[in-house]
């Protein structure tokens, strides 16, 4: 698929290992890092967005601002986005990835750019999404190229029925278990899923391809993408398609997943990890921050109240979602057992405000990233898990399984 999109968006057809300069359908700029893009362009390149239209900078990872710094660096943004006509989409719309895909400027068969590196995301709808820094964001806003080299493919298969109660986020940590960090290093992980999951679902599975170092992450087209987008048929892979290597992962035999600190490759069955107390759980990000991953946790929480010496905050992934979970009683759910809700965005998913954790804290999050000081203090402890083992763990004090939980 990687080749394939790659070729047809250059001037020839390219193969893993080939320099491609291709065109750009999206550049995609994050608050954290816009006031550098927007300096490289008019400091050093002199330039404006040569196609402003592809061009969206997102308020996401500090928004609203936690500071007079973070404060001045939006206003900035602000008035860039004014300037040029490019898309802004400011506090509270969301996050990045979900606004995008939500806006359908990511679309099967697109090249998007990001400057986040979970930009992988994209490849739920079979685009071609990457992250990357701040100069090769301002060259392709200024030119609508960029190059790369194509990478070669890691082809994941996933066999099989889900058990109740096992999630797309047990798979994909189960896929960064076996691949490990760096083991789709400037790879394409190309997942062959058929017509399983939903798009929210397919989210996930790319959003974590970049967790074994993958460059980009791509789920082959089917089911309920199928009814959504019109799929051309040049976007899938050739029956013999060669890859660097091939995984197959049985799901009628997974269980819950979990990723231990401080990598996200450390993973474990929750089974093995039950009864480790808990200080805060994060439900959001754009992992599982979608209106069906808080359908899972209300459905858990419903009834019950949360742990006394437990935190348990709630983050949609976009105004959509929150619009969603307030009209069908999600958010009425989460509020009744204890929750606590926040504006659309990713929240301390980085560290920087609403919710950072104290020395010797620990946190289940259904967020991407467990390293050493992800979400505050260096000390403390972060555990990656699906929303319902979230949701469970919320209710019980200590990392559970759904069924752990009484009847309520």
């Amino acid at each position: 698929m990687a080749e394939k999109i790659l070729s047809r968006r250059g001037s020839k057809t390219v193969y893993a290992g080939d320099l491609a300069v291709v065109e750009v359908d999206n550049v995609m700029i994050v608050d954290s890092i816009a006031e550098s893009v927007i300096e490289i362009l008019e400091t050093e390149l002199k330039a404006v967005p040569k196609y402003p239209e592809r061009v969206s900078i997102v308020i996401d990872h500090v928004a609203p601002a936690s500071s007079v710094n973070v404060a001045k660096s939006h206003q900035v943004s602000r008035r860039f986005a004014a300037e040029t006509g490019v898309r802004l989409f400011d506090v509270g719309r969301g996050i990045c990835h979900q606004v995008l895909i939500e806006e359908r400027l990511a679309f099967p068969g697109a090249i998007v750019l990001g400057s986040d590196s979970h930009s992988t995301t994209y490849g739920a709808v079979a685009a071609f999404g990457t992250g990357m820094g701040a100069t090769d964001i301002a060259l392709a806003a200024a030119s609508g190229k960029t190059w790369l080299r194509v990478p070669e493919s890691v082809k994941v298969t996933l066999e099989g029925e889900l058990p109740d109660g096992v999630s797309a986020k047990d798979i994909a940590l189960e896929m960064i278990r076996v691949l490990t960090a760096d083991g789709a290093t400037y790879m394409s992980v190309e997942i062959h899923a058929g017509d399983k999951f939903s798009r929210g679902e397919r989210m996930t599975l790319a959003n974590l391809c970049v967790e074994a170092g993958a460059k980009a992450g791509m789920v082959v087209p089917g089911g309920e993408i199928l009814t959504m987008y019109d799929v051309p048929d040049w976007v899938y892979p050739d029956p013999d398609a060669i890859y660097a290597r091939a995984i197959t992962i049985d799901l009628s035999h997974l269980t819950p997943r979990m990723s231990v600190p401080s990598y996200v490759d450390n993973v474990a069955e929750v089974s093995s990890l039950r009864g480790i107390r808990v200080d805060q759980v994060f439900i959001g990000t754009c992992t599982n921050g979608r209106l069906e991953d808080l359908q899972i946790a209300a459905a858990i929480l419903k009834g019950r109240k949360v742990a006394a010496h437990t935190r348990l905050l709630v983050i949609p992934a976009s105004s959509e979602v929150l619009e969603a979970a307030m009209q069908d009683g999600t958010l009425l759910t989460i509020i009744q057992a204890g929750g606590t809700l926040s504006t659309p965005g990713c929240g301390p998913c980085m560290g920087r405000h609403q919710g950072v954790l104290a020395p010797g804290e620990v946190c289940v999050s259904t967020s991407n990233r467990n390293f050493i000081g992800r979400m505050g203090d260096k000390d403390a402890k972060i555990y990656l898990a699906s929303p319902a083992v979230a949701a469970a763990t919320a209710i019980m004090g200590e990392i559970a399984l759904p069924s752990d939980v009484p009847y309520a």
